[in-house]
């Protein structure tokens, strides 16, 4: 089991491997799961902090017709919030964007509100077709970063990173 400090670390290399492949920009509300990965960013000032989960979808939409390659962060109640803006815009038109999902409601925060939108994360992702690849903190995450890169940039169409609670030290 990786140390906190090893965990932290992955937060950081997460955020060089995505900048390095170049997705940008990174486009999230406030998570304390996330934490870790934010104040990799912010040392990149590469954060933008959208009051809302689903207008950062439509901003990260208006940055892929752009040509950019945005990333956005949520936590999986956010998923649920942001579902009619993914379901009707980023799905249907294949945006090319990533969303970074923290799965909540695992130890060790198993409160009932959690427990169900971490249990419906995955669901949700495969019936809007997005594919979802599953941060491991033992594995270097040029790995995972590399398989995001060739259905984002490569095929040009929506995919997910999704972040198990405890997978980079943060508290929930």
């Amino acid at each position: 089991m990786p140390t906190f400090a090893q965990k932290v670390q992955v937060a950081k290399e997460l955020c060089q491997e995505l900048m390095a492949v170049g997705f940008g920009p990174f486009l999230g509300t406030p998570s304390g799961v996330l934490s870790p990965f934010y104040s990799a960013l912010n040392r990149h000032d590469g954060l933008l902090i959208v009051a809302r989960d689903d207008n950062a979808v439509g901003v990260a939409a208006g940055a892929s017709l752009a040509g950019q390659f945005p990333v956005v962060l949520m936590e999986s109640s956010g998923l649920g919030q942001s579902i009619s803006a993914i379901a009707s815009l980023v799905v249907p038109y294949k945006i090319p964007m990533l969303l970074v999902v923290s799965s909540r409601g695992g130890y060790p925060e198993a409160t009932k509100e959690n427990l169900i939108m971490g249990r419906l994360t995955q669901p949700l992702l495969d019936e809007l077709g997005i594919e979802g690849v599953t941060l491991d903190p033992e594995v270097r995450p040029s790995r995972q970063v590399n398989r995001l890169r060739d259905i984002v940039r490569g095929q040009l169409r929506p995919a997910a990173l999704l972040v198990p609670s405890t997978a980079l030290g943060a508290r929930a």
